[in-house]
């Protein structure tokens, strides 16, 4: 297999297997009923940026702007990156590696008065970021998450890797 088709093909399996990630988490909450923490919301932003420019660097690379599509895949790993880090700092605080984030937890702004805050205690769930509230194989949201997010940077470094031999063998051949 060419190295380019073998990046169009790893970067076709990042941006597929980032839509899981973010369709799953996203079905957690609306169908499972798990109320994510501040922190979790916050681990779903690189999904939100890098699969956008994943798609991106698929499209480029159809269109043989292979140079611009790695440059494209390089910031796409820095974003899953820095996701995989929050997965890692988040997952760490919740098995008290570290502490976690003192102001995470949920609720909306200051009540006016007793009956206001009764009303708001009902209707309102904290949620820690300090504390899994699901683990499968030891691993809670965020550490999974963790994984996740690196298989999906890691795909885009093998992407670009790819991108750069395909470009100096037609280097070497012209």
């Amino acid at each position: 297999m060419s190295p380019d088709r073998m990046a169009k093909s790893a970067t076709g399996l990042a941006l597929v297997g980032g839509l899981a990630v973010i369709a799953t988490a996203w079905g957690f909450q609306l169908i499972g009923g798990y109320t994510p923490c501040e922190l979790c919301l916050e681990q779903r932003v690189p999904y939100y940026v890098g699969l956008p420019l994943t798609a991106l660097a698929l499209i480029l690379m159809t269109m043989s702007r292979s140079g611009l599509a790695l440059l494209v895949l390089l910031a796409v790993a820095a974003v899953f990156a820095y996701g995989s880090g929050l997965g890692v700092y988040q997952a760490g605080a919740e098995w008290d590696f570290w502490q976690g984030p003192t102001d995470c937890g949920g609720g909306g702004g200051a009540p006016t008065s007793a009956a206001n805050m009764l009303q708001a205690l009902q209707s309102t769930r904290l949620v820690s970021c300090t504390e899994a509230s699901w683990r499968m194989f030891g691993l809670s949201f965020a550490g999974w998450n963790a994984v996740a997010s690196a298989g999906l940077a890691g795909l885009a470094l093998i992407a670009a890797l790819q991108l750069k031999q395909g470009n100096k063998q037609v280097t070497v051949e012209a």
